[in-house]
């Protein structure tokens, strides 16, 4: 099977753009995407991001589909940890209803935001990450609807309930991850865009290890910064906004979007910034349709993938369309 190619969108925020704009375009990719046969559309959570404007996607997942006709549309992810599985299961029950064959239910233990936003979610309490994998078989259980009679909330229902379950994801970007997807028998998506080492390994420890669920097989993806233009010189262009946005991230610099590449390309950057830059450079694919597509195919047999899905930011949005755009092309050429 070749593989597929899907989509990861945190709509992010440019200088100088609204969050209302932000999402807007966040919607206008997600149609592309589906026109250009990508296989599945998620939106991200992040929490006290200014930069970020998804912080709930069960409701942008809602208004996306009601703008789209078949692309199938997820979470990536959820962040279980901050929520009751059985709240998590109703959306997505839900979801599933409207759209149905359509919903991925991707979720994460990760906090998606600083400390004070993981308070705020639990009402000050400490956020119990150690409970994820039960929240797992829980969110299961619901969405399943399959409550053993043992159990307290045996005939209790996570309405509305679908023809079929939403498929749950794990996402990770690390070791923890890979074993909990495969102990749990579930698809897992890897964040190489998070972490760029190690993910080849835990890919393959996954399939070493799993355990099937109702008679499903290992799946695999990973997750990947990319930005391709119709040249590499136009591309490393674009991306010297991202380079500059994640270098000023890591040092804690305030922010108000993604730069535009001439504030890039003007700023003086300090022997550890480039440092920062080169090691940041390992977690994205950047150049010509033919460059991205060969490197994304060769990241693919590395993982035993059967799936690449590909986070793009740009300033502007249209060379941000044009990065899907010409790898969708590219992708049509070689199938074809």
């Amino acid at each position: 099977m070749p593989l597929r190619f899907s989509i990861l969108d945190q709509s992010p925020i440019s200088q100088g753009q609204t969050a209302s704009e932000a999402l807007a375009d966040t919607v206008r990719l997600a149609q592309h995407a589906e026109k250009w046969g990508y296989t599945r559309f998620w939106v991200s959570e992040h929490h006290d991001a200014k930069t970020l404007a998804g912080s709930s996607p069960e409701i942008l997942i809602s208004h996306i589909g009601a703008r789209t006709s078949s692309i199938r549309l997820g979470s990536g992810g959820v962040m279980l940890p901050h929520y009751s599985a059985f709240k998590v299961a109703e959306n997505f029950n839900l979801l599933e209803s409207l759209y149905l064959g359509r919903i991925d239910a991707g979720v994460g233990r990760a906090p998606g935001g600083m400390p004070r936003a993981s308070f705020a979610l639990s009402n000050g309490r400490l956020r119990d990450a150690g409970r994820f994998p039960e929240q797992l078989d829980e969110l299961r259980m619901y969405l399943e609807n399959s409550i053993p009679e043992s159990h307290d909330y045996y005939g209790m229902t996570a309405t509305p309930v679908p023809l079929e379950a939403p498929p749950i994801w794990m996402l990770g970007s690390g070791e923890g991850s890979s074993q909990l997807a495969a102990h749990k028998g579930l698809p897992y998506m890897f964040a190489h865009f998070i972490n760029g080492e190690g993910g080849q390994d835990f890919a393959a420890n996954y399939r070493k290890n799993f355990i099937p669920h109702k008679g499903n097989g290992p799946y695999t993806g990973f997750a990947i910064f990319a930005v391709c233009q119709e040249t590499r010189e136009q591309a490393e262009y674009v991306a010297s906004s991202l380079d500059l946005s994640l270098a000023m991230g890591a040092q804690g610099m305030p922010s108000d979007g993604t730069p535009p590449p001439e504030q890039a390309a003007a700023y003086e950057y300090s022997k550890f910034e480039k440092l920062l830059v080169a090691e940041n450079r390992r977690r994205m694919v950047v150049g010509d349709p033919k460059q991205v597509v060969d490197q994304l195919e060769a990241l693919g047999e590395e993982y035993g993938a059967d799936e690449v899905m590909i986070v793009s930011v740009a300033y502007d949005f249209n060379d941000k369309l044009t990065t899907f755009r010409l790898i969708a092309e590219e992708m049509t050429k070689r199938i074809s």
